[in-house]
């Protein structure tokens, strides 16, 4: 163990250097976190998915759906089953959006990807277990069987809850929050 902690710690000379070192790359990636709004993502608040302006039709649109009164953009887009999944699948997505935003590659139409494709199936399934399950409903629907088979829940129910959005005009009159801006108002009054 003591051979280890020889080897980790630099030479005497080196020590005050890399010591400085250490503290600029922490205080940079503490301020990164901060204008990120890194933590807004552990929560399960739907305003965090605007930090990204191209998400706002999206918000607007469940904003004006019945969904909202029941769920939030984690309850349909993050698998719900374990903690362990539930955290590596935001931190995996949320690992490629920011790379994505980070070099503004982002698209104007966003598209769901193959993963979470399935997590929403999932979901869908999950909430609305009692409508695919239940006889009642079964013996109505009992026509469109071989609909049902192979198909993703929006296929056939194309408004649940985004709609085909291409532009906040989908939602007319939407108010969407708009994030805090990061900037201290130190450096605002230096600016104006």
């Amino acid at each position: 163990m003591r051979e280890l902690i020889k080897k980790i710690i630099p030479p005497e000379h080196w020590r005050l250097p890399v010591i400085v070192l250490s503290g600029i790359l922490v205080g940079l990636g503490s301020y990164l976190f901060y204008v990120s709004k890194a933590h807004s993502y552990l929560s399960d608040q739907p305003e965090t998915c605007v930090n990204c302006h191209v998400m706002a039709p999206q918000f607007a649109s469940w904003e004006h759906s019945a969904h909202r009164e029941h769920t939030n953009c984690n309850d349909c887009h993050v698998p719900q089953d374990n903690f362990f999944r539930t955290y590596y699948f935001k931190a995996q997505d949320g690992l490629r959006h920011a790379t994505i935003f980070t070099l503004r590659a982002e698209p104007q139409v966003i598209k769901i990807k193959e993963a979470g494709q399935r997590v929403v199936q999932e979901n869908c399934i999950r909430c609305h277990a009692h409508l695919v399950t239940d006889h009642k409903t079964l013996a109505y629907t009992n026509q469109y069987h071989e609909f049902r088979e192979d198909r993703q829940c929006w296929e056939c129910h194309r408004t649940v809850p985004h709609g085909r959005v291409n532009s906040l005009s989908s939602a007319p009159n939407a108010r969407v929050p708009v994030p805090k801006s990061p900037v201290p108002k130190w450096l605002k009054s230096l600016v104006e």
